[in-house]
């Protein structure tokens, strides 16, 4: 397994839509395995390859306290369930230190395949679904800042642009 450079915001790479994985094969199955190192080792819960610069439609997340239980979403596709929508502090490994509210559907039905292809359904709610909807969100190129106001996206950019100038003066 390797760890992956994952992309920050403003980099024009995240705006990328993924295309739909054909077939999943020993080559996804190693970008998931290393999408779960990569998440865990940045200490996140959410990860999709196109943070990783992999225009696939391939997420790891996992919500549990102590990381043991992964969940493979391959071609992900979610429905809200109700008009219930819950707004939940939200973070991205993708804008590192910056934390907002954002509303969201509470429950969620996913249709997915795992890590051998096989496809599963499942019915989430609370940070498991918001967790679904953000990292889906990556795969069609929108990013959690894209639902703040243009004012709080501006200055969340320029304190982005200055830690990028910061990492690259050190």
């Amino acid at each position: 397994m390797a760890k992956l450079p994952i992309l920050e915001f403003p980099d024009e790479r995240l705006r990328t839509e993924a295309a739909a994985v054909e077939t999943v094969d020993d080559e996804v199955r190693q970008l998931v395995d290393d999408m779960l190192e990569t998440m865990y080792d940045a200490r996140g819960i959410g990860l999709a390859a196109t943070q990783v610069d992999v225009h696939r439609r391939v997420i790891v997340m996992d919500v549990s306290d102590d990381q043991s239980a992964p969940l493979v979403l391959i071609n992900p596709e979610y429905t809200p369930i109700g008009d219930e929508r819950e707004p939940m502090q939200e973070g991205c490994l993708s804008i590192p230190e910056y934390y907002a509210e954002v509303p969201r559907a509470l429950k969620v039905h996913l249709k997915a395949l795992n890590r051998q292809g096989e496809p599963y359904e499942l019915e989430a709610e609370g940070l498991l679904a918001h967790c679904i909807q953000h990292e889906c969100d990556h795969l069609r190129g929108v990013l959690f800042v894209d639902y703040l106001s243009p004012l709080k996206r501006d200055r969340v950019m320029k304190k982005m642009q200055k830690r990028h100038k910061l990492a690259q003066g050190a």
